[in-house]
Order: C-alpha cells, then sequence, then structure tokens
C-alpha cells in the first residue's frame, strides 16, 4: 500500500481492490458493465483499459472464465491492478498488461478471445481540463484512445462470434453503433440506464458480436436510483448486496 491508496471492499467472493482517490476510483459504470457482461465456461476474456482491475476481478467471481486479459495505458493504474490482483490470489486466472489500447493487436494474437469489455474514457474534447494529462483527464477523456481505436482493436482480438461489451454514454449512442457495424461488430443487446426513473438516461451497455446477424434487443430499462440516496432492487443486486 502507498500513502495515499485505500482498500475498498468489492462485495463478491471476499474479494478487495487497492484505489488511490488522488488517481481515479472506479465508477458504478465499471459495477454495471461487468454486471451485463457475460462469459461462458473456459473463455478468454480481455478488458481494454482496466485502470485499476475493477471488471475482470468482477468477472472473475461471477463466471466460469479461464483466464482474463486487461490492459492499461498507465503504469501506476497497472501496478494497483496486479495489486489487487495478488491481494485476491488471483494471479493464475487474470494477468495485467501495461499497454497502449491503439496497439493492443501487438500484445495479443488476433482473433484470441471471446470476449472483449471496455469501460473508455466517454468524452471527446480536452475543453477546460485544468491538467490534460493528468491519470483522471486520460481516464475520462479520449487523450490516448478514441473510440474509433476500442472498436478497432476489439475486431480484431475477438473470435468470430464473440462478445464485445462495452460502456458509454447515450449521445455518442449513433456514433457507436456506427462503428461497431462498419467493423462488423453487429449490435445484439442494448440496455439504457437512468439515474431516476423521470431523467434522461446517462449511461447505455451495448453488447456486439462479430460477425452477428443483424437483430438487436433493447432490453428494460436500468434505474440506478429509488430516490435520492436509495439504490433500486436491481443496483443493490449487481453490487452484490
Amino acid at each position: 500500500m502507498k500513502k495515499t491508496e485505500r482498500i475498498d471492499e468489492l462485495q463478491r467472493n471476499g474479494y478487495r481492490i487497492i484505489q488511490d482517490p488522488d488517481r481515479f476510483c472506479f465508477g458504478m459504470d465499471a459495477v454495471l458493465l461487468s454486471g451485463f457482461a457475460t462469459a461462458r465456461k473456459g473463455d478468454r476474456v480481455l478488458d481494454l483499459g482496466t485502470g485499476t482491475g475493477i471488471i475482470p476481478i468482477l468477472m472473475e467471481a461471477k463466471t466460469e472464465a479461464s483466464s482474463f486479459f486487461a490492459l492499461e495505458i498507465q503504469e501506476e493504474s497497472a501496478d494497483m491492478a496486479r495489486r489487487s490482483v495478488a491481494l485476491n490470489g488471483l494471479e493464475e486466472k487474470i494477468r495485467i498488461i501495461t499497454g497502449d489500447i491503439k496497439e493492443a493487436d501487438q500484445y495479443f494474437q488476433a482473433a484470441s478471445f471471446d470476449v472483449v469489455t471496455c469501460n473508455p474514457p466517454y468524452m471527446i474534447h480536452q475543453h477546460g481540463l485544468v491538467n490534460p494529462e493528468g491519470p483522471k483527464a486520460i481516464a475520462r477523456h479520449e487523450l490516448l484512445c478514441t473510440l474509433e481505436d476500442v472498436v478497432t482493436q476489439t475486431a480484431r482480438l475477438l473470435k468470430p462470434g464473440g462478445s464485445f461489451y462495452l460502456v458509454h454514454r447515450p449521445f455518442r449512442l449513433a456514433e457507436i453503433i456506427s462503428l461497431m457495424v462498419s467493423h462488423k461488430l453487429e449490435p445484439k443487446r442494448m440496455q439504457l440506464v437512468y439515474p431516476f426513473v423521470d431523467k434522461e438516461p446517462n449511461m447505455v451497455l451495448i453488447q456486439a458480436v462479430r460477425g452477428g446477424k443483424s437483430l438487436m434487443r433493447v432490453e428494460k430499462p436500468l434505474i440506478v436510483y429509488e430516490k435520492p440516496g436509495i439504490y433500486t432492487k436491481e443496483i443493490y443486486e449487481i453490487y452484490g448486496y
């Protein structure tokens, strides 16, 4: 543990994670993606831009996938992820690699994964950023990779019939679907996430299948809060409470 770090409970299998509030802590979007994504027994799973490793750790707890690989460009975050993996005794299941999403196909063989997950930076521009090179800015803004980089690399690394799971913002939904289809990643499931039942959605979860046929199911909306400070039953279940 380093001076500014803390250990948080994950409510799954007794797993814990090391985080540093001065850098970047995982949010609800990562937890919801881990709940939306599925992996079958024996699958190989890759998480692009893993941060501190929250998605592979949570997915290891809920699936029977054989192995997880996670790519992260920021060495400090990757180091925290490795230490969290070790803290949970998961070194044989989860491997953290420091590297650039844009060069993911240089670290892994083409068509070698059954599942790819990604909680990428959402924001297109860096206007107003106090420190564009800071870890929080890199995690939130497309400074080091773009959505197209993520989709392009996913298409190369997924096996035919493999699934890509993405969480993003609804304002970029048209771009997301267009990019997926252009790279032969066919959207198959979509779920919009609403902070409250009477508010606009602020997240979208999408599953696409490499080489899939054109047919998408839109699932019922996921509502986060019943009232301020009180999650809905569905959110409590995803968090493992």
